[in-house]
C-alpha cells in the first residue's frame, strides 16, 4: 500500500478540518507544506499536482487526487467509517451538512487568503478594512448558526448529539482563524461550549495549526 499525501498549509483553515478528520480516523498521512503567503501553491510543482492550486489537496494511497474538504472528509468517512462523521439517519445527515456548510460555503469563501489579498491589491482596502470585512462576514454566519444550535434539541455536547462529526471539524477550523482576527466570540456562548469540548480531544489538538511542521 503506498502512502497517503497530504499537501496543505498549517494555517488553511480548510487544511486543519481534513487533518482532524485523519486524525480522527487515525488514518497515517505524509504532511506536505506550501507556504500560501510564499506563494508556493502557485507554483508549477504544485499546479501539476492540483491545478486550482488551493490547498487541501489529498493524495490517496491509490494516487487518487481529491480535493476540496469536505469532498475529501466525506470520501474518508466512507473509506474508514469509524469512527463516523455524519449520522446514520437521512435527517441527520442533512442537519449535520446544513452546519457545516453554514461555515465552509458561506462563511469561509468569502474570507479565505485569495478574497483578503484581492481586497488590499484590487480594492486597497487598509489592514483595518480587511479586518472588519472578516469580523463582518464571521458574525453574519455565526448569529443564525448560534440561534440554531442553542435552540435544536439535536445540539447536544457537540453540534450534534454527543459525539463529533463533521460540523464540529468545520466549526472549530472556523473558531481558530476567528482568533487571528480577534473576532468577539462573547455573543456566541453554545459555539464557544462546543469549539473548547473538541479542543480537549486529542485529534483536534494533534491537527491544530500550531503543531504542525510549518508552524510559524
Amino acid at each position: 500500500m503506498s502512502e497517503i499525501i497530504l499537501h496543505n498549509y498549517y494555517r488553511s483553515s480548510t487544511s486543519y478540518r481534513v487533518r482532524i478528520a485523519l486524525e480522527m480516523k487515525g488514518i497515517e498521512y505524509r504532511y506536505v507544506p506550501h507556504h500560501l503567503r510564499h506563494g508556493e501553491h502557485l507554483e508549477p510543482a504544485y499546479l501539476s499536482v492540483n491545478p486550482q492550486g488551493l490547498v487541501p489537496a489529498l493524495i490517496w494511497s491509490d494516487g487518487t487526487l481529491l480535493v476540496q474538504s469536505l469532498a475529501i472528509i466525506e470520501f474518508l468517512d466512507e473509506v474508514a467509517p469509524n469512527p463516523p462523521l455524519l449520522p446514520q439517519d437521512a435527517a441527520g445527515r442533512a442537519r449535520v451538512r446544513m452546519l457545516a456548510q453554514m461555515i465552509a460555503c458561506d462563511i469561509h469563501p468569502v474570507n479565505n487568503l485569495r478574497v483578503l489579498t484581492s481586497l488590499r491589491t484590487v480594492f486597497n482596502a487598509g489592514d483595518q478594512d480587511v479586518i472588519n470585512w472578516f469580523r463582518h462576514w464571521v458574525n453574519e454566519g455565526f448569529q443564525p448558526l448560534e440561534k440554531i444550535l442553542y435552540s435544536s434539541p439535536e445540539t447536544g455536547k457537540f453540534c450534534h448529539g454527543d459525539t463529533p462529526g463533521l460540523a464540529d471539524i468545520c466549526l472549530v477550523a472556523q473558531v481558530v482563524n476567528n482568533a487571528r482576527f480577534k473576532v468577539d466570540m462573547s455573543p456566541y456562548p453554545t459555539i464557544s461550549r462546543i469549539h473548547a469540548a473538541c479542543m480537549e480531544l486529542p485529534a483536534f489538538v494533534r491537527a491544530a495549526p500550531q503543531n504542525q511542521i510549518d508552524a510559524e
